[in-house]
């Protein structure tokens, strides 16, 4: 008989692939326009990813297909912390296939893809 070897852990055979959990979630963003400052963007990116990995969000778009939930806790959550932070009347829209003409106050205006998902967010007077 012949002896078996323990494969090198450095070979690619010997690695499985695993799925990847919910902290292994990494999404980029795909900013489609702006008219915001480059800081007030990514403080936006970075509240609509804490929402897409969270485990509640995830659980949310395995059950939902329509994923309504998901899009009502993301929306809410952008809203709400950038009327907090920066002043009232944001209008944040969320989902897929959808198109929009608005008017916005200068240098208040994202649209940017996480994901599947299309985030427009804009302040108006």
């Amino acid at each position: 008989m012949a002896d078996i070897k323990p494969a090198d852990p450095s070979s690619p055979v010997a690695s499985t692939p695993q799925a990847p959990g919910p902290n292994d979630v990494k999404l980029e963003a795909q900013i489609k326009s702006a008219d915001m400052a480059e800081d007030m963007q990514q403080e936006v990116i970075e509240i609509e990813h804490q929402v897409l990995t969270c485990t509640t969000a995830q659980a949310a778009m395995q059950k939902y297909t329509i994923e309504k939930y998901f899009i009502r806790v993301s929306k809410a959550k952008i809203h709400m912390q950038f009327d907090d932070r920066k002043g009232p009347t944001w209008h944040c829209i969320v989902g897929r296939n959808f198109g929009s003409f608005v008017t916005h106050e200068t240098k208040h205006f994202l649209y940017f893809y996480l994901g599947h998902c299309a985030i427009l967010l804009f302040k108006t007077q």
